[in-house]
C-alpha cells in the first residue's frame, strides 16, 4: 500500500468507528498490509487482497482474554 492508499483507507476508518485516533503506520519490508494503532496502541493489522482483480482490505484484530480484563 502506498501512502495515498493508506491516508483513504485511514480515513474510512476513523469515520466508520468514529474515532480519529486509529492511524494506519507502514510496515518496515512490507507493502501488502499496515499496522493499525487506536492512540499508541497496537491494536490490528490490515491486509490488501489483490485477488480476482477486485482490490478489498481485511482487518484482523486479536483480543486477548486477558483485555477483557479491565
Amino acid at each position: 500500500m502506498n501512502k495515498t492508499e493508506m491516508a483513504k483507507v485511514e480515513g474510512y476508518l476513523r469515520r466508520k468507528f468514529a474515532n480519529h485516533s486509529l492511524r494506519l503506520v507502514a510496515r518496515p519490508k512490507k507493502t501488502d498490509s499496515a499496522e493499525v494503532y487506536l492512540g499508541e496502541e497496537f491494536i490490528g493489522v490490515l491486509s490488501v487482497d489483490d485477488e480476482d482483480g477486485d482490490r478489498s482490505y481485511n482487518f484482523s484484530m486479536a483480543i486477548l482474554d486477558t483485555d477483557l480484563e479491565d
